[in-house]
């Protein structure tokens, strides 16, 4: 039996990301390299565990490149039987229909990617494959966050519903880029409540260049919507040109009432337990203040989640108002947006010339 590979096209990064829109991203690097950090929407398909890698790699260093490769052809002849099935499960559970077609890489481009790549070509799937490998990728993502963007800011006390409002700005059809969502993290001592764990910095970055490239690749002239943030995300920092252009960028500020705002914080934040809320409170205790710490504290353990935010609310406040005039062009970037109420329908008071 005679067996014909289907041709490999090996592609640059650009086009890689054009045609990942459409055909599935398959990660052959290891479990720990794909958890640490990956192009976003990739699925993991290692050729190697975490152990065997480190079995590669220290043969490697200690005897040579020759007997690393052996060690790794034995290993990829443990899995090779498995990989096609698998990579076939991806595809279909990708939505995609027709000839199977997959989008590959390793770390570099090398041996990893192209050893699966031959392998699903001999059973005539077609094969894309990234020249340069993750690394490329990386370079690609952090040269985003050197290009010059349109950004607006949507500001606002505490509890004035912004993410809502981003959301909202975007079923209205406008671009909208969620920093939060990205980081996993909502931005103040309680931002991890009813949060998925915090990706790692390298994986946020990845995730904000996709969304940056995805955004500005929109048809129209308008700009993107970000939400006011602090450079720190939780354990997630900003890239420095972003965050000195959105520094820069006009910032349209909800003035909304502290009644109203503290109403949608209780409804938001009551549902927690109060061991949860009370470990929050004494993350900032230093700050708060001893008397202000214990009185908040004093409100959980007699259940009175509204008294112990109201605290916490004038606390934030007043940081925000820090941070807000705190900036040199603030007269020059400010746009007050007055609200009766915390709602979303507060996007038919940025009227259509500002979102255009």
């Amino acid at each position: 039996m005679v067996f014909f590979a289907m041709p490999i096209e090996k592609t640059d990064i650009e086009d890689f990301i054009e045609k990942s829109r459409t055909y599935p991203i398959l990660d052959v690097r290891s479990p720990g390299e794909y958890a640490h950090a990956c192009i976003p929407g990739a699925y993991t398909l290692p050729i190697f565990d975490n152990e065997q890698r480190a079995a590669i790699g220290t043969a490697y260093k200690q005897q040579g490149r020759p007997q690393a490769v052996d060690i790794g052809i034995g290993y990829f002849a443990e899995s090779i039987k498995h990989i096609p099935d698998k990579a076939l499960e991806i595809f279909q559970s990708h939505g995609n229909k027709g000839l199977p077609t997959f989008m590959i890489h390793c770390w570099r481009g090398g041996m990893r990617s192209e050893a699966i790549a031959w392998l699903l070509s001999l059973y005539g799937y077609k094969i894309y494959l990234l020249k340069g490998g993750y690394k490329a990728f990386r370079r690609w993502a952090l040269s985003q966050f050197e290009k010059k963007y349109n950004f607006s800011l949507l500001g606002g006390y505490t509890g004035s519903g912004k993410t809502e409002l981003l959301y909202e700005l975007r079923k209205e059809g406008h671009k909208i880029i969620d920093l939060e969502g990205l980081a996993s993290h909502k931005g103040s001592a309680f931002g991890s409540l009813g949060m998925d764990n915090q990706p790692s910095q390298e994986m946020f970055e990845n995730l904000l260049a996709m969304e940056l490239h995805n955004q500005s690749s929109k048809p129209g002239d308008g700009p993107i919507w970000l939400e006011d943030e602090s450079r720190h995300i939780g354990i997630i920092h900003l890239p420095n040109s972003i965050w000195d252009q959105m520094r820069a960028s006009p910032l349209y500020f909800l003035e909304i009432p502290a009644s109203q705002r503290l109403d949608y914080i209780t409804k938001g934040y009551g549902r927690f337990s109060n061991e949860d809320l009370a470990a929050c409170v004494t993350k900032i205790k230093k700050r708060l203040g001893g008397l202000e710490t214990q009185n908040a504290l004093n409100h959980l353990k007699n259940n009175e989640a509204k008294e112990c935010f109201a605290i916490l609310l004038r606390y934030y406040d007043k940081l925000y108002q820090h941070s807000l005039f705190n900036r040199e062009n603030i007269t020059q970037i400010l746009h007050k947006i007055p609200c009766e109420s915390v709602t979303v329908k507060n996007s038919l008071a940025l009227n259509p010339p500002r979102l255009t």
